[in-house]
């Protein structure tokens, strides 16, 4: 799994848990919805750092509780 495949993982995960839509969670990320639904479909490369801060700011989590996951350490598998 790439960094990218992982991001979007979580970011699917994160929807899922919090019963949310894509575009609410970006509005309550004060993130353009184009921002990361190009991302999610691969017209955009890995966000910034700053994106996914705000996008776990928006969901009510850290960053720690984002990247909080198995396939993020494997670092092996991660480019």
């Amino acid at each position: 799994m790439t960094t990218e495949e992982a991001i979007r993982k979580r970011i699917d995960e994160i929807v899922k848990e919090k019963e949310i839509s894509l575009t609410s969670l970006c509005l309550n990320s004060d993130i353009t919805p184009s921002t990361i639904f190009d991302f999610m479909s691969g017209k955009s490369k890995c966000p910034k750092v700053s994106t996914i801060k705000k996008l776990c700011f928006g969901a009510g989590i850290t960053l720690k509780e984002f990247f909080d996951r198995k396939y993020f350490d494997d670092n092996d598998n991660l480019d």
